[in-house]
């Protein structure tokens, strides 16, 4: 195949943004041949691509190779089984799926490992978490002992809860800055750290905005080398921080700013603290900020990796596979909250799918309010 024919479904937020990347011509061997969505007036707004109100027909056209999956949270899951048995390549957006069941059930659906199976982890192409990546598998940290993670700088208005009846909802989006804001994080912090075996949260619903969902979060957790750490993460702070670190044998990392400092011990601390004469000595270090790469866009690298996978047999960044662990931290962190008690992990999908399942059952919050008006994604990244 030397060139991918691309169905898009959702164009609403992030799928209008790709799609408009995609028609610039910015991701090679690729066209966007069709488009799906139920909202005849945003199909309106483009030409070129044939558009669709019904995604299954797009799906079972023939005129595509591939979709790509950009619609609210709980579809992700129906419409990648869909896809992924008609044979098409398959991008979804973050995250693969709302709980961990239906992330099972997906990933049970990629049974044909001759279909690229890809998830939008856009921000694993940055700089300085590549470079961070590489320093951990050179054992240049040595053992990871404690990472810390502020990350409320993902602030949001009232206006864009108001966007859309989905959102902030426990049955349209299946939670709040946890599933759709920090699925980046989350998923950053197990592809460096590994998966934590416990976990301990606080989950605040509606502390800082008027939905039903958590939009302030702080959670605890450890790992099974005894290695601890804290994620803090918000909607509703401004001015946010960004601010990563990571402890391990060999020294500290920082990133922050889009810029990485990593504080080398010359010696390992614990060989230092074992041999060391005066109980107030510390370690010799050295200071280094790390050059780091111009960073690239993010997403059209994304969409790049998905088609040069499929026309060349890249290997992917994210593998959609990997989605499950940032959805199973998420619903972990809400569900310890929820239960007023700390969580081992591997979680156990049936019980918290039951659990939010109650909490749609009984939820009497109603939306009232919707401001369609359309969203500069800038400003997000």
């Amino acid at each position: 195949m030397d060139k991918v024919r691309l169905g898009l479904i959702g164009v609403g937020g992030i799928g209008k943004y790709h799609a408009d990347r995609l028609l610039e011509g910015k991701v090679k061997n690729c066209e966007l041949t069709a488009i799906a969505d139920k909202d005849e007036s945003a199909l309106a707004k483009f030409k070129g691509p044939k558009t669709y109100t019904d995604s299954s027909a797009m799906m079972a056209s023939g005129e595509i190779d591939a979709v790509h999956i950009a619609t609210p949270h709980f579809l992700h899951t129906s419409l990648g089984i869909e896809a992924l048995n008609q044979g098409l390549h398959v991008l979804v957006e973050k995250p693969i799926s709302v709980h961990k069941k239906d992330c099972e059930k997906l990933i049970a659906a990629h049974s044909n490992k001759d279909l690229v199976f890809s998830a939008m982890f856009n921000q694993r192409t940055a700089p300085a978490f590549n470079k961070l990546k590489q320093l951990i598998l050179d054992g240049e940290l040595g053992e990871i002992t404690r990472v810390n993670w502020i990350i409320t700088d993902w602030f949001r208005t009232a206006s864009y809860y108001a966007n859309g009846r989905w959102r902030a909802t426990w049955k349209g989006e299946g939670g709040g800055v946890l599933l759709n804001q920090c699925p980046h994080q989350l998923d950053l912090l197990q592809w460096l750290c590994g998966m934590p075996s416990k976990v301990r949260g606080f989950a605040h619903l509606g502390a800082k905005h008027d939905i039903e969902v958590e939009d302030q979060v702080t959670a605890y957790l450890e790992w099974a080398n005894g290695a601890t750490g804290v994620f803090i993460t918000t909607t509703g702070e401004a001015p946010g921080t960004n601010r990563f670190e990571l402890a391990g044998e060999r020294g500290k990392v920082v990133i922050e700013n889009d810029k990485l400092f990593f504080t080398r011990n010359e010696q390992p601390m614990s060989e230092f603290s074992k041999n060391a004469s005066g109980g107030f000595d510390q370690p010799d270090i050295w200071n280094i900020e790390i050059p780091l790469k111009e960073s690239p866009d993010q997403h059209v690298a994304m969409l790049q990796n998905f088609v040069n996978a499929i026309v060349d047999g890249e290997a992917l960044i994210a593998p959609a596979e990997e989605g499950i662990n940032s959805v199973e931290l998420a619903n972990a962190t809400l569900y310890s909250s929820l239960m007023g008690e700390t969580i081992e992990l591997p979680l156990d999908s049936e019980a918290y799918a039951n659990k939010l399942d109650s909490l749609i059952a009984t939820s009497n919050y109603d939306q009232k309010v919707v401001k369609k008006v359309e969203q500069n994604m800038d400003k997000s990244f």
